[in-house]
């Protein structure tokens, strides 16, 4: 039975280089001492790994075995220049190389897909957290900005491969479930059935609950995700990509650092007229349903043509501390793209992607006072609506083996609308439309060896402000929020040995970004954004792996593999002053200078494994101003693995683990100048888990 094998090369590295391995008989883990050479599919088309021309960071499914599984916060970690933070358990917010600065929660300036749907809307949200992380096979991550194929970012690209869209498309299932501390409960079952040569579909369906750490903290979510494939000839699929999320999230809020230092646990309380987050039970609901039909069909031996069509519909709701946020959302759109190869002279290959990106968003966002949890007045009512579309072009070379030029070009239109629903009714939409903005990349990559590149780019970002900035929580749409825009520099080489046993990524960047957006917030708490003039953003990012005893039969140490990253961000405010108060020269709020990760992974006998992982973050600053930071931290976790195999067709992991091994205390996903100095969410002293999973 045809499998696919994915050669975990190394757990932090930057770039985890993976390939498919295709046989008639199952492998064992020791196939790992042959290892293949690497191969990354990153821009619409599979490349060697040495031969991108972008600074790449894979999230494979062998990574995401190695953590606890029921969060994607540890392995997205790993990633040098990539952060995800965690204000409660289900309340994620990502960021590639500092966009933290402005999502004060999720995503904000990164676009997402998931397959060839885009899983940011019109309106630039992402509800990753929606996602359940058993339902991924893997993640590609393109750090920086780069529109040249997807459109408006200003901080990167991330493409989702969901389980049943992977290569492999041979009959396979798995049942698992694990419990924890806290009250930590996730089951999951899936299974991909190849029903004939035709038609295949994977089906994943995932639960999870916790009581949380801190007061007003129990979440839930359940996530059931399809897709169905039909290959009706040999050159041409027919996919169907879906997905229902319903999950509700306690949100504690954020505490002044007397009361940090006092009780962590503790929920934001009572501060002048207004109540506490538990007697408001402030919290978060999400009920998310997206799908989208995909095509693929080879026209020729040289051309092939993409075509997506999706929708999503989100009901929103959020109980605050000063108020009750309904949101009903809606969005359409479309995807297509030609892309030529020409390969037929081995000295000079190239390529051509040419496509248009539409997509448009209706929200009506309803805000009441909040009683106790239930819906009181009406304070105020808006309708937004968010057109987007985006025009693309690629060209790309590779001449005699060794250099690949690559140029790419996108013209981006944006604009929404908006309208009064009470306590004033408007009778029409207000218009306001942004210049069209072209977003040119050129780039290119040198094989100075057959193990050694080099690789440099320049590419333009631009973000505009997202419906959740447009019209923030306090009630107010703010017409003069302008996007962000900036020029992104960078170089870098990447090394690896022979057999792929060593390997080596390093890269430096500078960044001009200007009209950045800031979150800033009021005595009530409640959030709006300004932009902040210029940032200049400079930083290195490098990564390194080894197996220092490769994959083996003998001995009581099968294999040894260590990795580490380093993410240096010098990012420092530039031309920015507010109310008169200059915080020009200032680092950026939110973002640490320095953050390193380490791992040591053991092969053992009789099917044993360990893994521990080592996280060091430098202090974070609170606010603009620079007079507040989060402490430095080290976050240790380990987890060890039981394999074997029942029956010849059934294979049975048994794991255990902790998380924040030295029971630290530190404060995660922080509220950047947050009103009142409550700017700290306490993360989880120790924790346990235990689990197992039984596939065939």
């Amino acid at each position: 039975m045809k499998f696919c094998f994915l050669a975990l090369l190394c757990t932090n590295f930057g770039i985890l280089s993976f390939t498919q391995i295709h046989g008639q008989e199952k492998k064992s883990p020791d196939t790992l001492l042959q290892l293949p050479s690497a191969s990354v599919r990153a821009y619409l088309n599979t490349q060697p790994y040495l031969a991108l021309t972008s600074s790449v960071g894979l999230v494979t499914n062998d990574l995401l075995k190695l953590q606890q599984g029921n969060t994607l916060l540890p392995s997205l970690n790993t990633i040098p220049g990539v952060r995800m933070e965690e204000r409660s358990p289900g309340s994620y917010r990502l960021s590639i190389r500092g966009s933290l600065l402005r999502s004060p929660f999720g995503v904000r300036n990164i676009k997402i897909y998931l397959d060839e749907i885009p899983l940011t809307d019109a309106g630039g949200n992402t509800y990753l957290n929606a996602l359940d992380p058993s339902a991924l096979h893997n993640l590609t991550i393109l750090k920086g900005p780069d529109g040249s194929l997807f459109g408006a970012n200003s901080g990167g690209v991330v493409l989702i491969t969901p389980q049943g869209a992977q290569n492999d498309t041979s009959s396979h299932g798995m049942i698992g479930m694990s419990a924890g501390s806290y009250g930590l409960f996730h089951q999951q079952i899936s299974g991909n059935i190849k029903v004939n040569p035709t038609y295949s579909f994977g089906l994943n369906y995932a639960y999870q609950r916790s009581d949380g750490y801190r007061e007003n903290t129990a979440n839930k979510r359940h996530y059931l995700q399809t897709v169905q494939r039909f290959k009706y000839n040999q050159e041409n699929e027919l996919r169907f990509v879906g997905f229902y999320s319903t999950m509700g999230y306690r949100t504690p809020g954020g505490l002044t650092e007397s009361q940090y230092l006092e009780n962590p646990k503790q929920a934001r309380p009572a501060a002048g007229p207004n109540p506490g987050a538990s007697e408001q039970r402030a919290a978060i609901y999400n009920n998310t349903l997206l799908g989208g039909l995909i095509h693929e069909a080879k026209l020729s031996n040289h051309l092939k043509h993409v075509v997506s069509v999706f929708g999503s519909y989100t009901d929103f709701k959020n109980p605050f501390i000063t108020n009750y946020e309904k949101r009903y959302e809606k969005n359409i759109g479309f995807r297509s793209y030609l892309n030529y190869e020409h390969n037929e002279n081995q000295n000079f290959t190239w390529g051509a992607n040419a496509g248009v990106e539409w997509q448009q968003n209706k929200a009506d966002i309803l805000n009441y006072d909040n009683i106790k949890g239930n819906i009181g007045n009406e304070q105020a009512g808006d309708a937004l609506k968010n057109h987007q579309h985006f025009y693309f072009m690629r060209l790309s070379a590779n001449i005699v083996k060794r250099l690949n030029i690559e140029t790419a070009l996108s013209l981006n239109y944006y604009h929404y609308s908006y309208k009064n629903l009470f306590p004033e009714s408007s009778l029409s939409y207000q218009n306001i439309t942004f210049n069209p903005a072209w977003m040119p990349r050129f780039a290119m990559s040198y094989l100075i060896s057959p193990n050694f590149s080099w690789r440099g780019s320049i590419g333009r970002g631009f973000s505009p402000p997202t419906s959740a900035e447009v019209r923030p929580s306090d009630n107010i749409i703010n017409t003069a929020l302008q996007p962000e825009t900036g020029w992104n520099k960078e170089t870098g080489f990447r090394w690896q040995s022979n057999n792929n046993r060593f390997q080596i990524d390093a890269s430096v960047f500078s960044y001009r970004m200007h009209n950045a957006i800031v979150r800033l917030s009021n005595e009530d708490g409640a959030e709006f954004f300004t932009n902040a003039g210029g940032i200049k953003q400079r930083g290195l990012e490098a990564a390194a792996s080894a197996w220092i005893i490769q994959p083996q039969k003998n001995f009581f140490v099968r294999g040894l593999q260590l990795s580490s990253n380093v993410t240096w961000s010098r990012f420092r405010f530039d031309d920015y002053i507010d109310n008169g108060n200059n915080y020009s020269g200032n680092k950026l709020t939110g973002v640490p200078e320095k953050v390193i990760v380490s791992s040591i992974h053991f092969l053992l006998p009789d099917g044993f494994s360990l893994y521990a992982q080592h996280n060091y973050t430098s202090s974070i600053p609170l606010n603009d101003v620079n007079t507040v930071f989060a402490s430095s931290y080290h976050l240790v976790q380990t987890k060890i693995t039981w394999n074997a195999r029942l029956f010849q067709q059934y294979q049975l992991s048994l794991y255990g683990g902790i998380d924040n091994l030295l029971n630290k205390s530190y404060s995660l996903g922080n509220d950047i100048n947050a009103f009142g100095g409550r700017y700290f969410n306490a993360a989880m002293p120790r924790n346990y888990y235990l689990g197992l999973t039984l596939s065939i």
